[in-house]
């Protein structure tokens, strides 16, 4: 199934966007584990539109509906289903779009793949709006991780070329915490008041801007994960990738590595407090596909929204021919600030996924 993921932890998104409501199964959760549904929303809220100008205008709550799995605030070893309902579509916004693909959009993959069946209204189950739904299944991984001492965090690293401070060699979970209690998630306010007023400029001129997300995992025993095709960037990279907008995902130093020499790209071992520790992480706490006990550290990348107000050159689907398009309704100047919670959710799900299959799927 596509919109499924995980070995042990499987997790299934379902809904679209501008359906009667969005969700996310979630099956093999460890049972007993309780569930602190403020703190939750908590979470839900930081990925939450319709919050400031740098965002879409459109204003849902997202507020989870626990179907089943908790008993008592805990989970009870049931799958676990979650839906959040959609309340503020705007589908009349749409209707020219069933037959005018937009440019940089699923649109017209859609309508070859179910031959024009799609319900392509806000993107349908291609939209970010399905991140909602990533981010129960997220939120409650970090909370189990947590109490076991693994910490995920995450802040806004690009945004139209302008980089914030990079994590330091070995992040806190109270520097992930200092992130959080912001309005803008990064590192270096200074630098987030030159983001923000680069997201308005292109809101202003009715276009969007790209950014990208460093996340951070700490507390990871070395040895997780395997190697060749199962490795921990494999599977953190194929959920990744299922995040809408991402168009590339490195680990460490990434492609920088390629254009360096070996004594640029290595990291010397050392110990340290009777531990084996690298004196750098440019291998993003990976080597082999395995841990090596150093944070894992990764960037994702996620293009600028594709819907932007200035007409584009499409086609007609009808009528075979060149036209343009001018997309109307309410979209994001810029998805990498609201898309810092959702790396954060898909980071951790895998994590505690393969934690949970290294304990044969209990702690």
């Amino acid at each position: 199934m596509s919109s499924e993921f995980g070995k042990i932890l499987k997790v299934s998104v379902f809904g679209q966007s501008h359906g009667t409501a969005i969700g996310v199964n979630i099956d093999g959760l460890p049972a007993g584990e309780e569930i602190d549904l403020e703190e939750l929303q908590r979470f839900l809220d930081r990925r939450r539109p319709g919050k400031n100008p740098l965002s879409t205008a459109r204003n849902e709550g997202d507020v989870p509906e626990i179907l089943s799995g908790l008993l008592d605030g805990k989970t009870c070893g049931a799958p676990l289903c979650a839906i959040i309902r959609n309340s503020d579509q705007h589908s009349g916004d749409y209707a020219e779009l069933q037959d005018k693909p937009r440019p940089g959009h699923a649109d017209y993959t859609a309508w070859v793949k179910w031959r024009g069946q799609a319900d392509m209204r806000g993107g349908g189950h291609f939209s970010g709006r399905l991140t909602a739904p990533l981010c129960i299944a997220g939120g409650i991984a970090k909370q189990i991780l947590a109490r076991r001492g693994v910490y995920v965090g995450a802040h806004l690293q690009v945004v139209g070329g302008i980089a914030d401070a990079p994590f330091p060699l070995m992040p806190t979970p109270e520097l992930f915490e200092e992130v959080i209690r912001k309005p803008f998630p990064v590192l270096d306010d200074k630098t987030g008041e030159t983001m923000q007023a680069i997201i308005l400029n292109a809101k202003e001129g009715q276009t969007s801007v790209g950014g990208s997300v460093e996340c951070a995992a700490i507390g990871l025993p070395a040895g997780l994960g395997d190697p060749m095709f199962d490795g921990v960037e494999n599977r953190l990279a194929v959920a990744l990738f299922g995040i809408p907008a991402v168009k590339c995902v490195e680990f460490g130093m990434g492609f920088a590595a390629s254009a360096v020499l070996a004594a640029s790209s290595n990291d010397s071992f050392a110990v340290k407090d009777g531990k084996i520790v690298t004196e750098t992480n440019r291998a993003g706490g990976i080597l082999g596909g395995i841990t090596t006990g150093m944070p894992v550290v990764l960037q994702v990348a996620f293009k600028p929204t594709p819907s932007i107000g200035k007409p584009q050159k499409t086609v007609s689907l009808s009528k075979m021919e060149n036209t343009t398009l001018t997309v109307h309704g309410r979209h994001d100047p810029c998805i990498a600030h609201r898309a810092v919670p959702v790396v954060e959710a898909v980071t951790a799900t895998v994590l505690l996924d393969l934690l949970l299959e290294g304990n044969h799927g209990t702690f």
